[in-house]
Formats: C-alpha cells, sequence, structure tokens
C-alpha cells in the first residue's frame, strides 16, 4: 500500500531499504555509488528547503542531493525548464558545499 508520494534522492530512498531486513547487499552495493549517507541526505534536503527558492521542487532538490554538484554548470543541468540567477545558484553550491 502506498501511503506516501513523494520524490526522494537516491541517498534518501536507502535510508528506508536499510531499516527493512534481508538487504544488506543492496545496502553495501549503492554505498559506491553515493556521494552522501542518508542521514546527510535528510539534513541537506533541510538546508535546501530552508533557502526558500521558489523555483525549486521537490525533483530537483532530490537531484541536487543525486549530484552533488560542485560547479554553476553542474547545477544548471538539473534546471532544464527554467533559470537560475547568479544569487540562487551559488546559494545551492554553498549549501552543498557544506556536506562535502
Amino acid at each position: 500500500m502506498i501511503k506516501n508520494s513523494e520524490s526522494l534522492s537516491m541517498p534518501e530512498a536507502m535510508g528506508y531499504v536499510k531499516k527493512a531486513k534481508g538487504n544488506e547487499d543492496l545496502s553495501k552495493f549503492a554505498k559506491d555509488f553515493f556521494k552522501i549517507s542518508p542521514e546527510d541526505a535528510g539534513k541537506l534536503r533541510e538546508k535546501i528547503d530552508a533557502l526558500d527558492l521558489i523555483k525549486l521542487n521537490n525533483e530537483q532538490k532530490s537531484k541536487i542531493i543525486d549530484i552533488m554538484p560542485e560547479d554553476k554548470e553542474e547545477v544548471n543541468k538539473i534546471f532544464v525548464d527554467i533559470k537560475l540567477d547568479e544569487d540562487e545558484t551559488n546559494k545551492i553550491l554553498e549549501t552543498v558545499k557544506e556536506f562535502k
């Protein structure tokens, strides 16, 4: 039964998988692909939410956490439909840098 439908980053989704028993192999495999822990991913999402950037939706926030962009070009690849100004881009990059 689906109780909630929201966009999660891969590390956040792994946090739910870890809670289920018998998924040790999947957890070990997934660690090779994540740049951030599930716990830190949740904290990063909270910080991104606190930026109050109206242009960001949950799917884009999840992609930011998945990709952990290092420069403006990587941020702009996430936002195909909209254009962020330099200040918004810098806020995102500064927030992501806190978790590297």
